[in-house]
């Protein structure tokens, strides 16, 4: 009786994949990178690439080591959004992605690798008109839909916002987000609740008059409530 061998069994393409998310002037974002190398050369797609086993000790190593090389953007968190795989997802054969996805702050973008030809921050509405790569844009929709889950029973949207922000900055952001409107005594019950903001002694212009400045407080982990967000 002849059992299998390692020989019997094709290996997939693995690759690791982020969605990171921004708000700029109070419309949401996504980074993505212009490939210089086929398939899909010319197109669009998310930062990502092949998980390397002699460097990389996890996929969470990929996922960072891979926005770096293509985005020089590194994020204070990355979480996981799911699994794609199949045959038709890429030309060179059957494939497998693990995704991940977050939020950060608006930081610029640039690329330093010869399979990127740019790196830039494009407008959610900007992905009809693009070439999009792969099936990444059903990626960018399905993160899109996980943020505005997280967004609603979460604080992480402060990962979006500078060191110090205001109410109001925290309102544009969370808007940006949903895609609707919130009423501003809604944030700051929610901000109350939260209790992971402290206000410290500075004011800036906004709208015409003072606004208190805020930053998170240290070693404080951001709050899951039990309840999404009404607005």
């Amino acid at each position: 009786m002849s059992g299998n061998k390692d020989s019997d069994f094709k290996n997939p393409l693995f690759t690791v994949d982020s969605v990171l998310f921004t708000v700029i002037d109070k419309e949401l974002k996504v980074l993505l990178v212009k490939r210089a190398s086929e398939p899909y050369i010319g197109c669009w797609a998310l930062p990502g690439g092949f998980l390397d086993i002699d460097i990389d000790h996890s996929a969470d190593m990929t996922a960072l080591r891979k926005l770096k090389e293509k985005t020089n953007v590194a994020p204070q968190y990355l979480e996981q959004l799911h699994t794609y795989s199949g045959l038709a997802r890429d030309p060179r054969g059957y494939s497998v992605t693990l995704v991940y996805y977050a939020l950060t702050s608006a930081v610029e973008a640039s690329t330093h690798i010869e399979t990127v030809d740019d790196a830039k921050w494009v407008s959610i509405e900007e992905l009809d008109i693009l070439p999009i790569a792969f099936d990444h844009k059903h990626i960018i929709e399905h993160a899109q839909q996980r943020l505005k889950q997280k967004a609603l029973y979460s604080m992480v949207p402060i990962y979006c916002l500078p060191e110090l922000f205001t109410i109001g900055q925290f309102k544009s952001v969370l808007e940006a987000i949903l895609g609707k409107p919130v009423q501003r005594k809604t944030i700051i019950r929610r901000i109350d609740a939260a209790d992971i903001l402290e206000k410290v002694d500075e004011k800036i212009k906004s709208g015409g008059r003072l606004a208190h400045l805020y930053k998170v407080k240290p070693n404080v982990d951001i709050v899951n409530f039990e309840r999404n967000l009404s607005y």
